[in-house]
């Protein structure tokens, strides 16, 4: 399993459009194939500041995720909200403690 962590930062003025958006998609996100798992956090310092979290079956996947329509459908209307540049991780979990 690959964990995808997405941070992304946007203006102020356009956050509720980014969360409206991540209303309007996140089931179908969740629903692609090879996703697992999708959760959406808020950093505490800085409110402008967001992360995704998402489990993948493999870079396979994920990387067919990240080439469908509907990302690229999803990333056209997010790209031009960010204040700072996006980063992403792809790791392995490595162990989970309940």
């Amino acid at each position: 399993m690959l964990v995808r962590i997405v941070k992304m930062g946007f203006y102020k003025q356009n956050i509720e459009v980014f969360l409206e958006n991540f209303e309007a998609t996140k089931t179908k996100i969740r629903a692609f194939e090879g996703c697992s798992y999708l959760e959406l956090y808020r950093d505490k310092k800085d409110p402008s500041i967001y992360f995704t979290y998402s489990y993948w079956e493999s870079e396979e996947a994920l990387e067919n995720y990240r080439k469908s329509d509907l990302f690229n459908s999803i990333w056209s209307k997010i790209k031009p909200l960010f204040s700072i540049r996006p980063e992403a991780w792809s790791v392995d979990k490595i162990e989970t403690l309940k």
